[in-house]
């Protein structure tokens, strides 16, 4: 542990994308190879500061529909990136007020801020793991504190599809959780999509020569991780903006003036978007 409060095994030196979507959403918590990474490759793909955006609504209407329509009253939040305003726990309770929340993340810094946020509520933890090692994420004391498997539960995984290669198995680590969880069980997923493969190829080269694993994948690739089995919630799996939109929905923080050059883009028809939806266990 640093003399600041802060692991030493954060790394400074290469981007993480918890800091560079945060950074996206107004956050304060990011470093300069962060802004760089983002500068650097915002004009090759401007679209991800709305993607960031429309996702974090997304997580407010999901969470929302597990808490109030589905009955969920225990959420497993992968890869959770770092605290904002409207955070799973805080929405799910605001609708659900028994509701429990682990969230994982292998960002350090995650669990600093996370930590503080967290500081007293007795019904909502973060842990940092490998969310690809689902088995060790269940063995973990918090998640057994918290999480009864013989209760419905909701596994997010919220703008991380694209964090998952091939070679991680995604559909392995997509179903681990709710082949063991009882049926009424939910999982909400998004990642980045785009059919065309130019495009795709250039994104996963741009991320994954910066240290930060990256597959883009097409919608129907996307479709393919998922078993057949899991009931999708309509409207299904779709481009996040169109799934159950709100005007009414709480606002979110302005986007940061560094980036507000790249805000609307997403609306320029160039499909890179982010998708995805909420599957049932029947």
């Amino acid at each position: 542990m640093g003399t600041d409060g802060v692991p030493d095994e954060i790394p400074h030196d290469i981007p993480t994308s918890a800091r560079v979507y945060a950074w996206g959403l107004g956050s304060k918590d990011n470093y300069e190879v962060d802004r760089q990474f983002a500068l650097q490759s915002l004009p090759h793909f401007p679209e991800f500061v709305d993607l960031a955006r429309q996702n974090r609504l997304f997580l407010y209407r999901a969470v929302r529909y597990l808490a109030a329509e589905a009955g969920i009253r225990q959420f497993l939040d992968m890869g959770c990136g770092l605290p904002t305003d409207n955070n799973v726990h805080q929405v799910a309770q605001k609708f659900a007020p028994d509701s429990r929340v682990v969230y994982v993340d292998i960002d350090p810094i995650v669990l600093v801020h996370a930590r503080a946020l967290l500081a007293g509520d007795n019904s909502t933890t973060v842990i940092t793991a490998d969310m690809r090692d689902q088995a060790a994420v269940l063995e973990h004391d918090d998640v057994k504190r918290l999480i009864d498997f013989d209760e419905p539960v909701a596994v997010l995984f919220l703008s991380i599809g694209h964090h998952l290669l091939d070679a991680d198995d995604p559909p392995g680590v997509l179903h681990h959780v709710i082949d063991r969880a009882v049926p009424g069980s939910h999982l909400a997923f998004t990642q980045v999509v785009c059919d065309d493969p130019e495009r795709r190829a250039e994104l996963d080269a741009t991320a994954n020569g910066a240290g930060m694993p990256w597959r883009g994948r097409s919608r129907a690739e996307v479709d393919a991780l998922f078993r057949s089995d899991l009931r999708p919630v309509e409207p299904g799996l779709i481009d996040i903006v169109n799934w159950r939109p709100d005007p009414d929905q709480p606002p979110l923080a302005p986007v940061p003036e560094e980036l507000s050059a790249f805000a609307g883009a997403s609306k320029m028809g160039r499909d890179l978007t982010e998708y995805g939806g909420i599957l049932r266990k029947p």
